[in-house]
């Protein structure tokens, strides 16, 4: 019986388009020289859109003496002085300034101001609070182009050995770096030239100006030295786009994973960074509970990187997990990681975003299986369906071959045979899972605090924030910041900003405020008499960093005790509210506009408009980080009077819980057992209890009007 399509125009794709050629470059090395031999050869225009670029990158690293520069600023400038006429464009995702340091210094003027006219550089602001733009496109001439999970940055070269120590795996100051795994897919045609106005509509967007679409070239563009995966094919574009600007939002990326994994039959194989999207967690969940369901073989990071991510995607990783592992009545899901023996504390970062639905359907992209990559992040991914023809569904299986043969040390051909022979992947991967490169169990165990205090809708949420439909009723008329308010004062508070961010990267300081560190470390000074000194202080910085200040808060009662973590909490808090007030104050409205995100105008509004009552509102009901809400109020027409009261009298409630929690939680900790366990879930089940009350009731007096998720 013929097999109903998968990819649909305009319900799950934007544009299915035809390509002469396609081929999948598996990890850095393959991508960054492919990039190299067609953007070389560029007659027209040149179009990078990215998450982020570092100038500083090596393309290629086999040390051959050639006649252009290696360096991808140097070469990218070079190409486009010699040849007349060409123009290239590069848009990058306008990064919070917390990445300051973690990305290149000065990009805008490296690849803008210092390199030739046509070669144009903008940074891409245009998106939601809280959002980020991680499409990562090429395209060259509307000829060729590429798509996939791979940037123009550091840290993404590798080859498919992922040797533990590799001479040329390093950045560019020469540090060396862990293995990096990642896809990217190239194809030529139409549906090259369709990626080419994809880029052309965010251009315009984010610069206001039209790129005008190459002519058509006649000669070929494609490497010559890279063979085509598979030739004649249709290849579907999918996107997410959050609501904004009165656009309205895009998410066939989710109908997408949706539609794919509800076609399966047979295999669901997933390479993917994250695992903490709800919907796809409850739709997996539902494959496993059929008796005849597909197996499904999830590839993923050990662990994220940095302790942040570490403390929360990987928590509600670890959270979906448990609920998959519960709901395997079949024995059909395994889950991996990639293990190459040597090297030690580190391991391979999985960066991929890879999904292959039994020899039907393969799609590559930019896509995580997150929840903000369905709806809050922009995203792009390219998929091919077999459509029963053999060719096609020979590719598709040697494909995701290919990629469990690399992790596992052995030829593709091989795992094929195998697969074909006992018709299971589960059964091929624990037959060849025996060697030093091999995939190992997946097993994740996060502390209890953690789990019971990250929620995924603040940590991974799938819409962008909107603050404002909480307190509308208190949105009076614009007001506007004079352009050169205290401008010295802007210069000194970005510098120290600056300063703090290096700090964060090049010091010791973001292993230090790693929460089991700080729990070592908090209990150390606790009969010092400068304890609530250096607490305070910690408090002060972790709010500068946008620290999550409830694990602050659970950490300083467990160490202190009730009475004295209370104290030290709630006077931190305070000390860390005053400061970013301050700096808020100093940076002025149209700074913060820029660093927390203009959608949070309203909420800078509402505060000038009813400052006490609706800091009161916000500290009851966050609608955004602590930190964020206290740099918004400074530069809000609120007086500090009303902002002291307002977050005193707000925190109150919220910390003598989180207090109370934080004893339970030391009692479970010391004294396990089933009492001890059972008098903390009930804490939790009240605390939620009278959280919801309390949202209610603000809901039904008309103070705030929450929105329906």
């Amino acid at each position: 019986m013929e097999q109903e399509r998968i990819l649909i125009e305009g319900k799950n794709c934007w544009r299915i388009e035809r390509a002469r050629r396609a081929s999948f470059l598996v990890d850095g090395e393959s991508y960054f020289r492919a990039f190299a031999a067609v953007v070389e050869r560029a007659r027209n225009s040149i179009l990078i859109a990215g998450w982020d670029i570092d100038s500083r990158i090596s393309l290629l690293r086999d040390r051959k003496r050639r006649k252009l520069p290696d360096a991808l600023g140097s070469f990218l400038d070079t190409v486009v002085s010699r040849r007349p006429g060409l123009r290239a464009n590069i848009l990058i995702w306008d990064s919070s300034m917390i990445y300051t340091f973690e990305r290149e210094p000065l990009a805008s003027l490296k690849l803008g101001l210092k390199t030739h006219p046509r070669l144009h550089f903008r940074l891409d602001g245009n998106h939601p609070v809280g959002a980020s733009h991680h499409q990562k496109i090429v395209v060259v001439d509307d000829s060729v182009a590429f798509g996939g999970g791979i940037d123009l940055t550091r840290f993404r070269w590798d080859t498919p050995a992922h040797f533990p120590q590799d001479e040329r795996r390093v950045d560019a100051a020469g540090r060396p770096y862990p293995p990096f795994h990642d896809v990217q897919m190239i194809v030529d045609d139409d549906a090259a030239a369709a990626l080419g106005d994809l880029f052309r509509e965010r251009w315009y967007r984010a610069a206001g100006e039209r790129i005008p679409v190459p002519r058509k070239r006649e000669d070929d563009l494609w490497p010559g030295w890279l063979s085509p995966d598979i030739e004649d094919i249709a290849v579907a574009i999918a996107r997410t786009e959050p609501a904004y600007a009165e656009l309205p939002g895009v998410r066939e990326v989710e109908n997408l994973y949706i539609d794919a994994i509800s076609a399966a039959r047979r295999f669901i194989y997933i390479e993917n960074e994250y695992l903490t999207s709800a919907k796809i967690g409850d739709l997996l969940i539902s494959r496993m509970g059929e008796s005849d369901g597909p197996e499904i073989v999830l590839v993923l990071a050990r662990r994220s990187t940095g302790w942040l991510e570490e403390s929360t995607m990987d928590t509600l990783r670890a959270r979906l997990l448990r609920k998959l592992r519960e709901a395997d009545r079949f024995g059909r899901l395994r889950v991996y990681y990639p293990h190459v023996e040597g090297l030690g504390e580190q391991h391979i970062n999985l960066h991929a975003k890879v999904l292959v639905v039994d020899d039907r359907l393969v799609r590559i992209g930019s896509s995580n299986l997150s929840n903000r990559s369905m709806g809050l992040d922009t995203e792009c991914d390219l998929a091919i369906e077999s459509h029963g023809k053999d060719r096609i569904e020979r590719t598709i299986a040697l494909f995701r071959s290919r990629l469990l043969g690399e992790h596992l040390g052995v030829s593709p051909e091989k795992v094929m045979e195998m697969t074909a022979d006992r018709g299971s992947l589960i059964e091929v991967v624990d037959a060849l899972r025996n060697s030093d490169r091999t995939l190992k169990p997946l097993r994740v165990v996060v502390p209890e605090f953690l789990d019971d205090l990250i929620h995924d809708q603040l940590i991974d949420p799938e819409r962008p924030a909107t603050p404002e439909k909480l307190i509308e009723e208190f949105i009076p008329q614009e007001v506007r910041s004079s352009p050169n308010r205290h401008v010295v004062s802007s210069v000194v508070v970005l510098l120290m900003i600056l300063v703090l961010a290096g700090a964060w990267q090049w010091s010791s300081l973001k292993d230090w405020l790693d929460i089991r560190a700080f729990f070592t470390w908090i209990s150390g000074i606790r009969g010092s008499p400068m304890a609530p000194v250096l607490v305070i202080g910690v408090y002060v910085i972790g709010g500068l960093i946008v620290f999550p200040v409830t694990l602050l808060i659970v950490a300083t009662v467990v160490a202190f005790g009730p009475l004295a973590g209370f104290i030290y909490s709630f006077l931190g808090c305070l000390a860390s509210g005053v400061c970013l007030f301050g700096l808020g104050h100093l940076l002025g409205r149209e700074i913060i506009d820029r660093l927390a995100g203009r959608r949070l105008n309203n909420l800078n509004r509402a505060l000038g408009h009813r400052g006490l009552i609706t800091m009161l509102i916000v500290r009851i009901v966050p609608v955004a980080p602590y930190s964020i809400v206290n740099l918004v109020a400074g530069a809000s027409h609120i007086r500090f009077r009303q902002f002291i009261i307002g977050t005193a009298l707000g925190l109150l409630p919220g910390l003598f819980a989180i207090t109370i929690l934080g004893v339970r939680l030391d009692v479970a900790i010391r004294h396990p057992g089933l009492g001890s366990f059972a008098a903390l879930a009930i804490l939790v089940a009240v605390i939620v209890a009278l959280n919801l009350w309390v949202r209610w009731r603000l809901k039904k007096v008309g103070a705030v009007r929450l929105e329906d998720r």
